[in-house]
């Protein structure tokens, strides 16, 4: 005998339908149109962001049906060009020294580049990154966490309560993590909120670095953080090519390439 969908599976049917037929929807629309609560609501999104063709936003989700990438958890990116982002995160802390203060988004690489600071003393670390301050805890660092509401999928705290304090902080170089990157679109991310405090830490920043895999190179996602213009620096595991070159040379974007500095320190030494 098969069994009949339960109240909140036929609701979240419905919240699936409406955004097939109308592409985005609002809390208050779900609390009215499905007489649930807010809280009900919130967490309906929150499921179906997990398993279905949508994208949160703030206040509400859109359909994104017609994206084959879609916006996916920390541990499911956690093993996703695992070597690459290890240098990444190498070449990342090169740049970091004793009385730094340093901004570290969420992400896989940023959080290889916690793991790494681990070690470290002298420096701060400001975050909006649960699992980042999290891996920073019990060592020398001092570690600074932006309040907000959790994302689960990426850990990243969000909203307006992060953002505000973020406006009293000044970051000396801020790491970060990116969706996508592209000549037109520049830096960009699958999710409003960490878009939007994303940005927030880059207006408290002197110097800004974006860090990604050549996975991310030429994709540009659905929510825009900052143009190429905007950065200082970016650091991935290969060089850059074609009109995103031309385009981080014209803007003056240094760019910096993993195990570089490595080879050359070894050819030095030979020498």
């Amino acid at each position: 005998m098969t069994e009949l969908p339960n109240k909140g599976e036929r609701r979240r049917d419905g919240i699936l339908t409406v955004l097939k037929q109308q592409g985005r929807i609002t809390i208050p629309e779900i609390v009215e149109k499905f007489g649930c609560s807010e809280a009900t609501a919130r967490r309906d999104l929150e499921l179906l962001e997990r398993t279905g063709p949508l994208v949160r936003t703030i206040g509400g989700a859109m359909y994104d049906g017609m994206n084959p990438v879609r916006d996916s958890s920390f541990a499911e990116r956690q093993g996703i060009s695992l070597l690459e982002k290890e240098h990444i995160a190498q070449e990342a802390a090169r740049h970091i020294v004793e009385g730094d203060v340093v901004g570290l988004s969420g992400g896989t690489t940023n959080y290889l580049i916690a793991k790494l600071l681990k070690t470290r003393k002298g420096i701060t670390v400001v975050t909006n990154a649960v699992n980042i301050a999290m891996e920073l805890a019990g060592s020398e660092i001092q570690v600074v966490v932006t309040g907000g509401m959790m994302r689960h999928n990426s850990f990243e705290l969000c909203g307006p309560l992060g953002e505000g304090m973020v406006s009293h902080l000044n970051i000396g170089k801020m790491f970060i993590g990116v969706d996508g990157i592209s000549e037109n679109g520049g830096i960009t991310t699958y999710s409003e909120q960490e878009a939007q405090i994303a940005k927030a830490l880059m207006s408290r920043s002197q110097i800004t670095y974006a860090v990604f895999d050549q996975s991310k190179v030429g994709r540009t996602s659905l929510f825009s953080i900052a143009q190429l213009k905007d950065l200082e620096a970016v650091i991935t595991d290969r060089h850059l090519h074609g009109s995103l070159a031309d385009a981080a040379r014209r803007c003056g974007v240094a760019v910096y390439v993993a195990g570089e500095a490595e080879d050359e320190d070894e050819t030095a030494e030979q020498g």
